[in-house]
């Protein structure tokens, strides 16, 4: 004879402590109930565990019976909720849809931040399916180096999938924070290539500067440069200019500066860390070799590819040796360690903050433009502004609690 099932959905909330978990699935178990799912979250040792089983009517009352003196014993709050067969295979039928992950980064994280992002994603019919935090607790008296990622994961199909990506950059722009939104695929649990650009990215100067303040041509340097930003010559013509300018510069200068880069905030805990986990780290840059191969063995950089200056007797000629790595030249440059890498352009990774970076973080499956100018940022898939380099790590899903080195 076929026993009629029920299917009931048990939430339970109260004080966390070793035991709960086991005590009341072990009731559930007793009578051969299937569990169809199950959640469990704890917030400042507050406990909030949902249980969703099924089982035939003739259990179901003595589950529930014995499952209130249970959490009446522990100290536990219980409620249930029958759940019909309808509701239930309309539940399962939603697996289906498109995942995205939105990451929220900021130095904390404010009620009108989650607010303002959860109002965007209804408004564009998608649904938060879990929040976690991604950082470890944060300190009540916040520092200047304090870090704050909440990830969201949601599920749907945006309505106007452009309109939402424009309101969180708004979002981003008006509260201070930034906001990232990915679809939740393979690619994304499996990026193994990052390629960064180095001046005011893995370190906080542009070195071109540095060597024209040594050499006396700083302001000369300066106005090129403007020119360029103006659009009345382009990088390659620029490049040209500026190096001439140093022409006569002792090597001895390029070693000092080498040897006192300022690293930028995060950049040695995300080399480090991603080293740690088998990624292939780059750097690409319309900077110099000289610089990069310093940093290439501080961090154990596997790949290099920058503008070689060309020295002669310990002096700089005011020439450059083989082609200009400008925009153009560092997307095909990521295309070829990816080929080498055998890997998909998807699980590359590509971060940088001008311009010149955009072919290259466009190229990449995340792109992401680093304490960028507006124009970039706009262009680019993601944007980090609010915290440091190690920023990156919460966009790729990483957490403090495993990570810490």
């Amino acid at each position: 004879m076929n026993q009629t099932n029920e299917i009931i959905l048990i939430k339970i909330s109260g004080e966390d402590k070793p035991g709960v978990t086991s005590s009341l699935t072990s009731i559930i178990a007793k009578y051969d109930a299937t569990i169809l799912d199950i959640g469990q979250a704890d917030i400042h040792n507050s406990l909030s565990l949902g249980i969703l089983f099924k089982s035939t009517q003739k259990d179901s009352g003595f589950i529930l019976k014995e499952l209130l003196f249970k959490a009446s014993e522990l100290g536990v709050s219980v409620r249930f909720n029958p759940i019909s067969d309808e509701d239930y295979n309309k539940w399962v039928s939603m697996q289906g849809k498109n995942r995205y992950i939105v990451t929220l980064l900021g130095r904390n994280i404010s009620a009108k931040l989650i607010s303002s992002v959860s109002q965007v994603l209804a408004l564009q019919g998608l649904n938060i399916d879990t929040i976690t935090r991604l950082t470890g607790r944060v300190p009540l008296e916040e520092d200047a180096l304090t870090k704050a990622s909440v990830e969201m994961s949601v599920r749907g199909t945006p309505k106007d999938k452009q309109f939402l990506q424009s309101e969180f950059l708004r979002l981003s722009q008006e509260l201070g924070y930034d906001i990232s939104f990915q679809e939740d695929n393979l690619f994304r649990r499996n990026r193994r290539l990052i390629c960064f650009d180095m001046d005011s990215t893995l370190i906080e100067t542009e070195v071109i500067d540095e060597l024209a303040e040594r050499a006396g041509v700083g302001e000369q340097v300066r106005a090129i440069t403007e020119s360029a930003m103006r659009g009345e010559i382009d990088f390659c013509e620029s490049f040209k200019q500026r190096v001439a300018l140093l022409k006569g510069l002792d090597e001895s200068v390029m070693e000092d500066i080498a040897n006192n880069l300022p690293i930028m905030e995060g950049a040695d805990r995300v080399l480090n860390i991603l080293k740690k986990y088998g990624y292939k780290i780059a750097i690409l840059s319309g900077g110099f070799t000289y610089f990069g191969n310093s940093l290439k063995k501080r961090f154990g950089v596997d790949y290099v590819y920058a503008n070689e200056l060309e020295i002669v007797d310990g002096k700089l000629t005011g020439r450059y040796l083989g082609d200009i790595v400008d925009g153009k030249r560092k997307a095909e440059l990521l295309r070829l360690i990816a080929q080498i890498e055998n890997l998909d352009l998807q699980q590359v990774i590509a971060v940088g903050d001008g311009a010149n970076d955009l072919p290259m973080l466009n190229c990449a499956g995340l792109g992401i433009a680093f304490h960028a100018k507006p124009k970039v940022k706009e262009n680019a898939k993601q944007s980090i502004s609010s915290i440091g380099l190690d920023g990156v790590l919460y966009l790729l899903g990483f957490k403090d609690s495993y990570i810490e080195v």
